[in-house]
């Protein structure tokens, strides 16, 4: 069987650790060549490198800190120097806190927004030069609280509420280049960032599973699928859809 995503190009954002590492690996079992973009650890970006090249796959490591606009250039510009025109981003990276109104700052504002939204401008923008001229497909990563909104996450919240708007308005935008956009808005994942943060266990787990009609939190595997499709030709028709993979949790 054809590989659906073979001769394509990516470029993950955030792809060291959790559902980025995932998404990259996915992609790149599918055929494409990935651009495994990392801020801080060289060496967990390198290790998801030697996952895909150990299994016959392309890829390669590309630095950048996204909310600086010099690095995202030079992030882009490797992925194209390496692999040639870009088929697919996917805008993962993104950090979370979570605060009550009392303990928003300006600086817990800003270095959401700075990353999660217009760090996701900054790529759009930049990838978007260098796509392939037959289009392709542009994938950002939300959150199932945009529509949830839970208590304490205002910032964070709006942080993705506002990527479910920015990916409607670019899905109109770009779609007189064949460039697709869609959203992949994950619900309570086991990742490594939410392990780290103790929320794999406990009450927030335990509200989560209760509430949700699946009655399990996700795993990284089920979003990178929904990534691939909407990376795939078998999204051909399809742009400015919000895809919830929450297990049924609104």
């Amino acid at each position: 069987m054809t590989k659906r995503l073979e001769g394509k190009v990516a470029l993950v954002t955030g792809a060291s650790k959790g559902i980025g590492a995932e998404i990259a690996v996915r992609l790149a079992a599918e055929g494409a060549a990935v651009a495994v973009n990392y801020s801080a650890s060289k060496q967990a970006a390198e290790r998801v490198v030697a996952a895909i090249t150990g299994k016959g796959g392309k890829a390669v490591a590309v630095h950048g800190n996204l909310t600086d606009a010099g690095q995202v250039k030079s992030a882009v510009a490797e992925t194209v120097k390496a692999f040639g025109p870009i088929d697919i981003l996917v805008n993962n990276a993104g950090l979370y806190e979570f605060a009550p109104l009392d303990g928003i700052t300006a600086e817990h504002f800003h270095k959401h927004f700075d990353l999660n939204v217009l760090g996701l401008l900054q790529v759009s923008q930049e990838a978007a030069r260098h796509f392939n001229e037959a289009g392709g497909s542009i994938v950002n990563i939300s959150s199932g609280v945009s529509t949830m909104a839970p208590p304490n996450t205002a910032v964070y919240t709006a942080t993705k509420a506002s990527v479910d708007a920015i990916s409607s308005v670019l899905s109109k935008e770009l779609a007189p280049r064949k460039i697709r956009v869609n959203t992949v808005n994950p619900g309570m994942i086991a990742t490594e960032g939410v392990v780290a943060a103790g929320l794999d266990e406990g009450d927030m787990r335990k509200w989560i599973e209760s509430a949700t009609p699946l009655g399990r939190i996700g795993k990284v595997e089920e979003i990178a699928a929904a990534v691939a499709f909407f990376a795939s030709d078998d999204a051909s028709y399809i742009t400015g859809e919000t895809l919830h993979v929450t297990g049924g949790l609104h």
